[in-house]
């Protein structure tokens, strides 16, 4: 059997059409690449393998049916345990996206370094994506927080707002480093066959603090637009659009919208270049103002040369600025929203403009390249290799 010296665990399925899998790719292959291979634990099922090998790299997925979140995270956490043990004698490095992932990474007696990406606080988040959870879960799995943050040797955050959540929970800044989310910046692509001739694109989840609901009433306001259609490329199976679908009926609306399905990420990308406007109309919840990350539909749309229209939220405003790389409207108005769109529309020149400097913008700060340097220089850091990186302000 081999042993690693390195494994990165996420309680998210990977590969996938969603965001995480595309960040959970780039930080991984950082990862292996400094450590020449290493284990990958995460989230499988449908038709996935339990397990596979390439290369230097292999690949266990847990697919455990337990139906609840709580019990299939603890699930989750007693695999990894035992997926982690056979490497202990050898392991330098565990990078860990979750509470779930990492408290088996930080028991008593380990030799090795964690490293604990936070994108998002499961006691914040589970509040949206799992409202019947009773206070005292929460208040438990905020304490799991709190533990695995402070046995973790440096944690990694996205953006400077979820940064000061993570110090809320106690986390000095000397642990705490800023690399930020990216993009590639891609070559010019075609024109989907099936495009229609004029449209506005969302690229994304469907979750209730994403927006689209918000998107659909605004889409609605347009209606004296009849060329301009409303294309939706969920990161989600079909199933998951029902509600959705139903609103966009009773808005009336449902004629106008075109509906794509976990598309391969390249076809995404072409979307996204050839669209009037890209939309990310994310809510004011808690999810998105106190724990808020760097949402990577921004940055892709941008690095796609296509304006942004997107919420004023503070996580939002460390990626694009208002009237330099598209529009920022206040969050859950649905008549302001489309009042942006409706002026990207009526100049396409200045629209276009601010298409190119999201491009320059992406290209020159917010590239794979350089989030996955700032993190090779953490992980040279704990390793006590080099001084620790700018940290996190």
């Amino acid at each position: 059997m081999m042993r690693h010296r390195a494994a990165y665990v996420a309680f998210d399925r990977f590969p996938s059409s969603k965001g995480s899998a595309v960040h959970i790719a780039q930080m991984a292959d950082e990862l292996f690449a400094r450590f020449d291979g290493g284990l990958l634990c995460a989230i499988g099922g449908g038709d996935l393998p339990r397990y596979q090998r390439e290369g230097t790299r292999e690949i266990a997925r847990f697919d455990e049916p337990v139906p609840n979140l709580i019990d299939r995270a603890e699930a989750f956490s007693a695999w990894v345990a035992g997926h982690l043990e056979p490497h202990l004698g050898t392991l330098e490095v565990c990078h860990v996206r979750d509470p779930w992932s990492a408290l088996p990474a930080v028991a008593e007696g380990r030799r090795h370094r964690v490293v604990y990406e936070v994108n998002g606080l499961p006691s914040i988040e589970m509040a949206h994506t799992w409202p019947w959870a009773a206070p005292s879960t929460l208040a438990k799995v905020r304490e799991l927080e709190r533990h695995c943050l402070e046995r973790s040797d440096a944690v990694v955050v996205p953006s400077r707002v979820i940064g000061a959540a993570v110090r809320g929970l106690g986390v000095p800044d000397a642990k705490v480093h800023l690399v930020p989310n990216g993009a590639d910046v891609p070559e010019p692509s075609e024109r989907p066959a099936d495009a229609p001739g004029r449209y506005i694109v969302y690229v994304g989840a469907l979750q209730p603090w994403q927006g689209l609901d918000v998107l659909l009433r605004a889409f609605a306001r347009l209606a004296d637009l009849p060329d301009l259609r409303l294309v939706v490329c969920a990161s989600v199976p079909e199933r998951r659009a029902k509600p959705l679908r139903r609103a966009a009926e009773r808005l009336g609306v449902a004629d106008r919208v075109d509906w794509r399905f976990t598309l391969p990420h390249h076809e995404v990308a072409a979307w996204l270049a050839h669209a009037e406007a890209s939309v990310a109309p994310l809510t004011g919840c808690a999810r998105n103002l106190d724990q808020g990350c760097a949402p990577l539909k921004v940055i892709e749309s941008m690095a796609a040369g296509v304006p942004v229209v997107a919420s004023d939220l503070p996580a939002v405003r460390e990626l694009m600025a208002d009237g330099e790389h598209g529009r920022l409207v206040p969050a859950d108005r649905p008549a302001e929203l489309a009042r942006a769109v409706r002026v990207l529309l009526e100049y396409p020149a200045e629209a276009a403009a601010m298409g190119r400097r999201g491009r320059a913008h992406i290209a020159a700060d917010l590239t794979w390249a350089r989030s996955r340097a700032r993190l090779a220089a953490v992980y040279d850091a704990v390793c006590g290799t080099i001084t620790p990186p700018d940290r996190e302000r």
